[in-house]
């Protein structure tokens, strides 16, 4: 063979082999995109469909027209814009079967919102927990914008009421705040522990809604991880807010359930400090809350750390409990923090135990009022100008 036409054979196999590899690639995209199938739901006045794309397995959601959502936002309108996410804007929305919705609008319509629009349908449409937001729908990947849509959670997200916009000079009261603790480690817990594990890798006061009566739905879960069966860590490059990050992942791209368990620690120093994860403002030292709460702790200086309103309200001892339960959590070594099971039912002990030390303090007032002697009780008759004695067990006439 001429080496002419040895380098055309070699350029052709050259080709061939490109042309393979773009068709396998394409393949694998075609595959991933069309991995989690959508069903409809029945809704009243609803001019969705089902996207034949999809597939045939039971993930059901209710699949949206882009006009529907265009038209319940009143066409994106800047006076229904509830937010700004890390991957969309979140409008405020009415469709026409009268529910107020929140509508996320994603920024980009590529094959990374792709992926991060179809891990949160599949996640959020098969799971059911009363601290996790619900889905009510999407809109067909091929839409013009991919968009998700939730109910709607009134009352903003805990980072508003700790340092934010809703935040009053008195703060959350204590009871509020260990309450949200608990239900947003009870989520997380339940994340956990279905079958594939989630983890939700996004784990931030921003991420967590708050109702009227101050509930919880931990929300956005784009970033979110499935994992393998048996799994012990899935190899991935770090993602997440900065603050918030698992070192141990950031450093090794080895994630684990206890990232997330990182993640709430910080959350949880924010709900006793009422302060962000990171404030350039603050000394550098202490511009990263985890790197200030750890050194705090450690050197007993828990009353610089601890929002000054919460040491009036009484609450001295549970804090510093609660506090111990976020060092935990803040563990530079994964294996050493405890698990979300484990921190839910640190974090009920020491709500139990305040409950019953106040029943106790109950009884013992109860005990001494029924102990204590009859004294005589001076009563001013309104009727006459005279002056009548009498005691515990007797009244004026």
């Amino acid at each position: 063979m001429s080496p002419a036409g040895a380098c055309v054979g070699v350029g052709g196999l050259v080709v061939v082999s490109l042309l393979g590899l773009l068709f396998f690639r394409r393949e694998m995209w075609k595959r991933l995109i069309s991995s989690v199938p959508l069903h409809r739901t029945a809704s009243s006045g609803s001019t969705s469909e089902q996207d034949p794309e999809f597939g045939g397995e039971r993930y059901v959601t209710q699949v949206f027209k882009y006009e529907e959502l265009q038209k319940a936002t009143g066409g994106f309108s800047s006076s229904n814009q509830l937010g700004d996410g890390g991957f969309g804007t979140v409008y405020k929305g009415n469709l026409r079967d009268g529910r107020t919705v929140a509508i996320k609008r994603l920024y980009e319509h590529n094959r990374r919102r792709v992926e991060q629009f179809m891990t949160e349908v599949r996640i959020l449409s098969s799971l059911r927990h009363p601290n996790l937001v619900t889905l009510y729908g999407c809109t067909s990947r091929r839409s013009r914008d991919l968009l998700l849509v939730y109910e709607y959670v009134p009352n903003g997200t805990v980072a508003d009421h700790l340092h934010g916009p809703r935040a009053g000079e008195a703060g959350l009261p204590w009871a509020t705040r260990m309450s949200i603790a608990i239900e947003t480690a009870d989520a997380l817990s339940y994340l956990h522990a279905v079958t594939p594990q989630i983890i939700h890798r996004d784990v931030k006061t921003n991420n967590i809604l708050l109702d009227n009566s101050f509930h919880v739905k931990v929300a956005d879960f784009g970033l979110s991880r499935l994992f393998p069966v048996n799994a012990t860590h899935v190899s991935t490059a770090p993602q997440g807010t900065p603050g918030y990050v698992d070192p141990e992942y950031h450093r090794c791209y080895q994630l684990t359930d206890k990232s997330d368990v990182y993640s709430f620690g910080v959350v949880l120093v924010e709900i006793i400090a009422s302060k962000p994860a990171v404030d350039i403002s603050r000394r550098r030292h202490e511009i990263n809350l985890a790197d200030m709460a750890i050194a705090k702790i450690q050197n007993d200086e828990l009353d610089q750390l601890v929002d000054p309103n919460l040491w009036c309200q009484s609450n001295c001892e549970m804090i510093r409990q609660v506090a111990e339960v976020a060092f935990s959590c803040l563990q530079a070594d994964g294996d050493m923090r405890p698990t979300m099971k484990e921190v839910v039912e640190a974090l009920r002990g020491i709500e139990d135990a305040k409950g019953v030390e106040a029943d106790a303090m109950v009884e013992e007032d109860d005990y001494l009022l029924k102990e204590r002697p009859a004294y005589p009780i001076i009563i001013l008759s309104q009727s006459r100008s005279t002056t009548s004695l009498s005691n515990n067990n007797s009244q004026s006439k």
